[in-house]
């Protein structure tokens, strides 16, 4: 009762201004993490982006400096600069610290934009120690300067005349706040995977990426737009048709793009944006796709007899095997389900993207039959197997080849029933097992051990995969499913923890096991629910102190430093095999000293791609991926 009259007006507190952003800055931005820290860039070039869909920008350059700040530059109009009647103050600077403020919401600044809850560039602001803008409009070059979101009253300045020929435009540079952010060092290849992905989206837009700090930079310009998308997709896989199919249609001022390229894979690969943000979730855009393409090409193969003996009609999970496409919806008043603006939710949506799909792609059949040919052969190929698998009675759906509740006997499952509490060790080999199983921490630790390598998920359809016995065996322990039986909330870890060796075969182990996830079990990935363990390499004693080494490096600089040169003993763990349960648990189990890395999804395309390429047939670019990434994992102590 005591708290309940204690709860009045004065413990209502106000947040003025961007103090809220500062407060909570995960509602805004999603994370302060890595993933939140480049989202600030993302807010910055979306803005410049709205330019370049408006009509006034064809160019935008990202640099990362060397002290720790990142600049964007457009050759837009400008940010307006002169001054806001409602606010009595440049309008720079209302746009910086006023939530909401922006010339998104009338539909005459910016037809279309992607950042319609027009908070993007103030949270920047709020969220970076310093901020500074240059505008080059109305014949002058303009300057602000704000602190942690606060503007400076004296830093608004007129800095010169422009010169005769130069550009407008606008450049923000901006220093994130370590107060904020748990780190601030920007990546060079996850900025450049985004970048590369609105160049796609918007073609003729040139966005260059440059690094200070070393040197490098990129640049990169698509006039095919999304063709070049499906094209670079597909550099690794096996078209079944030589040209990408392309289409765009407009109606009630939403455009609609569709590109797409069937392959002699497996694995589809479809990415859906709206105003240039990538929905993966899906959404009404996608629906329509989805039932469109299914239908047309249904129709093509019943009208031109290409079924042969196929018992029934074609699924839309035939027709998209192997499949790559992109579909791009630009939407001057997109409606997006959630915060993170990862599913369209608008319902005309669906309707218009159908009947664009369904009147272009026919048409482009009805034109070129050998592709028409090609496609419902692939789809037809599908089909026979899936109705091959179910009339043999294969292991194809998760209620045929998982229908026993039983949980598989090698696992030795944990005491909590509560999934939020609860985490799963998948293991490499019977031995590490068994030394996890004694080590663990029965009350929240689950042990299930597999013996050697998976098959690779790449190249086999569902019903091969489920006759493994070692991925039965690991979905059922799980307890979602899979494909399209697949529900997340039956998940019975929230921590699915993989701890392979720490060499050649333990990566590729790992890997397999993450293309089984990605590929049929993505939500888990998405959720954060999939983790790595790093387990040490080397074990120093010296004078009864114990230290880990995960490398070469970190063992001599303990060897050094710690052990003044001399160490009484250094231990090389081959495997997770030779430690023994303590070890174990203490290097590698333990919540307290292990370090995991969480393994997220966070560009789907660039995603797909790597996985096409890390488990596909093509050798040449496997060898190049791994000789430019080999070491770029970053681990992370949770």
């Amino acid at each position: 009762m005591a708290d309940e009259q204690e709860y009045g007006a004065g413990q209502i507190q106000v947040l003025e201004g961007l103090q809220a952003v500062r407060k909570r800055p995960a509602m805004y931005i999603g994370s302060t993490d890595t993933r939140g820290l480049h989202h600030l860039v993302y807010e910055v070039v979306d803005n410049a982006i709205d330019e370049a869909l408006a009509g006034y920008c064809d160019a935008i350059e990202v640099t990362v400096h060397d002290d720790g700040s990142v600049s964007v530059t457009d050759n837009g109009r400008g940010i307006p600069v002169d001054t806001h009647e409602q606010y009595d103050r440049p309008a720079v600077e209302v746009i910086m610290t006023v939530l909401h403020a922006g010339g998104k919401f009338d539909n005459k600044s910016y037809q279309v934009s992607g950042g319609l809850h027009g908070v993007g560039v103030s949270v920047v602001n709020a969220l970076s120690e310093r901020l500074v803008v240059e505008i080059k409009r109305d014949g002058a070059v303009w300057r602000h300067e704000f602190e942690r979101g606060e503007p400076d009253p004296d830093a608004f300045e007129r800095v010169r005349d422009l010169d005769p020929g130069e550009d407008t435009g606008t450049t923000v540079r901006f220093w994130p706040d370590g107060d904020i952010f748990e780190q601030t060092d920007f990546s060079f290849d996850t900025l450049s995977t985004r970048l590369r992905e609105l160049a796609f989206l918007n073609s003729g837009v040139e966005i260059g990426l440059a690094d200070e700090r070393d040197g490098e930079s990129v640049s990169f310009r698509y006039e095919g737009g999304i063709r070049e998308f499906v094209e670079y997709l597909n550099e690794t896989k096996t078209a079944l048709h030589g040209d990408v199919i392309y289409f765009e249609d407009e109606e009630q001022d939403i455009a609609v793009e569709v590109a797409m390229q069937a392959t002699d894979e497996l694995q589809g690969s479809i990415h859906a944006f709206a105003n240039n943000i990538n929905t993966r979730e899906g959404g009404t855009h996608l629906t329509g796709f989805k039932t469109a393409l299914t239908r047309v090409v249904n129709d093509y193969a019943t009208d031109n007899g290409l079924l042969g003996d196929l018992d029934g009609t074609l699924k839309g999970e035939d027709v998209r095997e192997g499949l790559t496409a992109v579909i791009s919806i630009k939407h001057p008043d997109p409606q997006f389900e959630g915060q993170t603006k990862t599913k369209l939710g608008n319902s005309e949506v669906r309707g218009i993207v159908e009947s664009a799909v369904h009147q272009q792609l026919g048409t482009y059949f009805e034109e070129h039959p050998d592709t028409a040919q090609s496609i419902v052969g692939k789809a037809a190929e599908a089909a026979k197997a899936r109705q091959a698998a179910k009339k043999a009675e294969e292991l194809t759906r998760r209620k045929s080849a998982l229908e026993s509740t039983a949980l598989p006997g090698k696992l030795a499952d944990c005491q909590s029933k509560d999934p939020s509490k609860s985490e799963l060790f998948v293991v490499e080999g019977d031995s590490a097992g068994g030394s996890a199983k004694q080590g663990r921490d029965r009350e929240f630790q689950a042990i299930l051990p597999l013996k050697g390598k998976i098959l690779n998920v790449e190249k086999h359809r569902l019903d091969r995969i489920l006759e493994n016995d070692e991925i039965r065996a690991l979905i059922t322990a799980i307890g979602t499913g899979i494909g399209e039986e697949f529900d997340i909330e039956d998940a019975r870890y929230h921590r699915i923890i993989l701890m392979t060796d720490a060499d050649v075969d333990g990566a590729h182990i790992r890997t397999l096991l993450l293309t089984l996830l990605y590929r049929h079990m993505k939500p888990l990935l998405e959720r954060g629910y999939v983790y790595a363990a790093k387990p040490p390499l080397y074990r120093v004693r010296y004078r009864g102190e114990t230290y880990d080494a995960m490398s070469e490096e970190e063992r001599d600089r303990i060897v050094e430093e710690r052990c003044n040169g001399n160490p009484d003993q250094v231990q090389r763990f081959k495997g997770l095999g030779e430690m023994n349960p303590d070890q174990l648990w203490e290097t590698t189990m333990n919540p307290e000293n292990r370090i995991l890395k969480r393994i997220t999804v966070e560009d789907a395309a660039a995603a797909d791609k790597m996985f096409s390429i890390l488990m596909g047939d093509a050798v040449g670019p496997r060898k190049q991926f791994i000789k430019e990434h080999a070491g770029d994992a970053e681990w992370v102590d949770i």
